[in-house]
């Protein structure tokens, strides 16, 4: 497991990052639940 994190570590941090940035610029598909975004994630929002 250490080897795969040391070659592929770059990519799983990178993939996160762009879906933290998808999820904190879209609304919830359900109607009854939206669930609340850390004030972390609140900084990746483009409007």
């Amino acid at each position: 497991m250490k080897k795969f994190l040391a070659k592929y570590g770059h990519v799983v941090a990178t993939f996160a990052f762009v879906m933290t940035t998808y999820v904190a610029n879209r609304n919830c598909g359900y109607i009854f639940h939206q669930p609340k975004l850390p004030e972390t994630a609140k900084r990746l929002r483009k409007f």
